[in-house]
């Protein structure tokens, strides 16, 4: 009886360690996987980031003093006002 203990003894610590050694390669295999996965969001994120810099980029230049009124001399027909033009009004602020 004592003969045939040893090699199934044998046997079960070799299956415990395959057991071991195929957790840890699912597990790194599922890591690799999640960091890819992170890379691939954070290569994104960093085109987000541009897109929406160069976005607000042009609503500053859209925005600017330099766009707006010559736009509003050629399409709505205003002009700078003279100071006979100017009229201030009573009151205080707000």
């Amino acid at each position: 009886m004592r003969r045939s203990v040893g090699p199934v003894r044998v046997a079960l610590a070799v299956a415990a360690l395959l057991g071991a050694l195929s957790l840890v390669a699912w597990r790194q295999s599922r890591a690799m996987e999640t960091m890819a996965a992170l890379d691939a969001l954070r290569r994104e994120a960093g085109l987000a980031r541009g897109e929406r810099l160069e976005l607000e980029r042009t609503v500053h230049h859209l925005e600017s003093r330099a766009r707006v009124v010559p736009a509003a001399r050629d399409r709505l027909g205003m002009h700078m006002p003279d100071a006979s033009e100017i009229v201030y009004l009573p009151g205080g602020a707000p």
